[in-house]
C-alpha cells in the first residue's frame, strides 16, 4: 500500500475493502502504535538507563579513587608509626639536664684521648624547642689529620647525640698538624617544669 493510497482511503468504507487492503491498514496502524509507544514509554526509560549508566561509571571511579586513597593512607600510617618509633628511640638517647655535664666531659675526653689539644671549649646558650633543648659548643683543637678524623668518628659513635657543624681546617704548623674549629651540638630532654612553662607561655601568647 503506497502513501498516496493511504491518503485517499475512506475509512467509512473499510468494511467493504478487500481483505488485503484491510490487513495492510491494520499493519500500518499497529506499526504507528508501536512507534508511538516507543517514544512515549521507552524513550524516557532510555534516558533513565543512560543516566543510571553514567552514575554507575561515576561510582566506580569514586570507589577506585577511595580504594587508592585508603591504600596510600595505610602506607602513610605505617611510615608515621616507623617515624614515631625512630623518634622515640632518639629521645631515649638524650640526656637529662643533670646529665649534660657528663656529656660535655665525654666530648672533651674524646679529643684528649686521641692526643688532640683543645684551644677552645666554650658551651653557648641553650636553645629550647617543643621537646628538647639544643646546646651549641664552640670548639677549637689541634692535632694530626688522622687524629682529628678519628675524633669526629668517635663523636658519631657516642651514646648521646653529638653533631659537628661549620667545620673549618687550617694548617697549624710545619709538623703537619691542623687546627679544627667547629660548633658541636648536643641535645637534652626538657624537664617537666620546662615543658609546663613553655605551654603556659604559649597559652598566654595566644590570648587577645
Amino acid at each position: 500500500m503506497t502513501l498516496d493510497e493511504l491518503r485517499n482511503l475512506d475509512l467509512k468504507t473499510a468494511p467493504d475493502w478487500p481483505r488485503a487492503r484491510q490487513f495492510g491498514l491494520l499493519a500500518v496502524m499497529v506499526a504507528a502504535l508501536l512507534v508511538a509507544a516507543w517514544f512515549l514509554l521507552l524513550g524516557p526509560q532510555r534516558d533513565e538507563i543512560a543516566a543510571a549508566e553514567a552514575r554507575e561509571a561515576e561510582l566506580k571511579t569514586s570507589y577506585t579513587d577511595k580504594r587508592r586513597q585508603l591504600a596510600n593512607l595505610e602506607v602513610l600510617q605505617a611510615q608515621l608509626a616507623e617515624i614515631e618509633k625512630s623518634y622515640g628511640s632518639l629521645l631515649r638517647q638524650l640526656p637529662t639536664k643533670a646529665e649534660m655535664a657528663s656529656v660535655l666531659a665525654e666530648i672533651n675526653q674524646a679529643g684528649v684521648g686521641r692526643g688532640l689539644q683543645f684551644e677552645l671549649f666554650r658551651p653557648g646558650q641553650e636553645v629550647a624547642g617543643p621537646e628538647l633543648a639544643e646546646l651549641p659548643i664552640e670548639i677549637r683543637l689541634t692535632g694530626s689529620y688522622s687524629d682529628l678524623a678519628t675524633f669526629v668518628s668517635d663523636l658519631s659513635k657516642m651514646p648521646r647525640i653529638v653533631t659537628l657543624n661549620n667545620i673549618t681546617l687550617t694548617p697549624g704548623g710545619k709538623d703537619g698538624r691542623l687546627t679544627m674549629q667547629a660548633i658541636a651540638k648536643t641535645y637534652r630532654t626538657l624537664e617537666p617544669e620546662e615543658k609546663m612553662a613553655q605551654q603556659q607561655a604559649q597559652s598566654q601568647g595566644a590570648k587577645p
